[in-house]
């Protein structure tokens, strides 16, 4: 069966680098997502990567 499922969002602020911000925007536009979902994706990538890197040194 079909199960909808929704997940809790929540709005920040965050200042970032003018510079930053329009290579986001080119990347999200030639990949056909938002602006919003590409920063999600890539900070989900970012923190799950750490987390590699933390356990493989202890």
């Amino acid at each position: 069966m079909f199960k909808i499922e929704k997940t809790e969002m929540i709005n920040k602020t965050f200042r970032l680098p003018l510079d930053l911000v329009e290579k986001l925007q080119t990347v999200a536009q030639n990949q056909g997502v938002s602006l919003n979902n590409l920063v999600r994706q890539c900070c989900e990538y970012a923190l799950n990567n750490l987390e590699k890197e933390k356990t493989d040194k202890s």
